[in-house]
């Protein structure tokens, strides 16, 4: 008597094998590739472009085409160049923003869902309080304070983005906390820390992640707001915004120094909106 034996069943990446699922449309199945590529493009940019920031290449005021893609700005700067030193700017810039509000949040509402009763209480009702302010005037009033430039916007807008993810985390929290094996984490012996980082805060990781890919689009314009009204880095460093306010002079002669930015940045922000929404679907699936 002969005995087979069964292969064990191949296993699959979460990702992979949610991006095959039809719930997933092509459009958000392209955003997430085309943010991992973008991100990549992005690192490199430094390194492959020609020109800096600064560099003078050409005449005031060329129109796109020929060698220079999208033009010169009124220094006789590549558009081009600027235009992406600016996206790779604007993108870690969210993504740091993004990084720091969840820690914050995330720390906050984790510590909240655990500790439970007066702890909850006191840091739910500090992060109502938070959510109340109006987040741009809070931002605005950072950035007035501290004095203009890039790391004192993001740390302005981290500020105001971190009461989100503590209500999502302490939700989630609380979720988990109910579930069979951090009971038996509990009566097991493991230490409030142990349990906390180990069995309760991997399970609250999924809608946090969604959302930072959801708040990505948001953090972009926010930045590029507060760039355009010269709350960023001092020029000539290529900021999307500021790039965009200091071409409106030129906007009927040359209409590309303002609006190549412009345009660059809405493009990111929808595909970071796709490319969240196809992250989401992935998580429901």
């Amino acid at each position: 008597m002969t005995t087979e034996t069964v292969a064990p069943p191949r296993r699959r990446l979460p990702l992979l094998s949610g991006l095959r699922r039809t719930q997933v449309g092509l459009l958000e199945r392209v955003a997430l590739v085309a943010v991992v590529v973008l991100t990549l493009l992005l690192l490199a940019v430094p390194a492959v472009l020609p020109h800096t920031a600064r560099d003078i290449v050409g005449d005031p005021f060329v129109a796109p085409g020929g060698h220079f893609w999208l033009g010169t700005d009124s220094q006789g700067r590549d558009v081009f160049s600027r235009v992406l030193l600016g996206l790779r700017t604007s993108w870690f810039g969210a993504l740091a923003v993004i990084v720091l509000g969840a820690l914050v949040g995330g720390t906050i509402g984790l510590v909240a869902g655990i500790a439970g009763g007066v702890v909850d209480t006191v840091l739910m009702r500090l992060t109502d309080a938070a959510l109340a302010l109006p987040g741009t005037l809070v931002a605005l009033m950072v950035v007035a304070a501290l004095g203009p430039s890039l790391r004192n916007t993001l740390l302005a807008v981290a500020v105001t983005w971190w009461p989100w993810y503590a209500r999502i985390v302490r939700g989630q929290t609380r979720t988990v906390m109910q579930l069979p094996h951090v009971d038996a984490a509990r009566l097991g012996g493991f230490s409030a820390v142990r349990r906390a980082l180990v069995h309760v805060l991997p399970g609250s990781l999924g809608p946090v992640l969604v959302a930072a890919s959801l708040d990505i689009g948001s953090v972009l314009l926010v930045l590029a707001g507060l760039s355009f009204i010269g709350l960023g880095s001092p020029a000539p460093a290529a900021e999307i915004g500021s790039m965009s306010a200091n071409g409106l002079t030129y906007l009927f002669n040359a209409p590309w120094i303002a609006l190549a930015p412009a345009v660059a940045l809405f493009a990111v922000a929808v595909l970071a909106n796709f490319a969240g929404d196809g992250l989401q679907e992935l998580a429901d699936a």
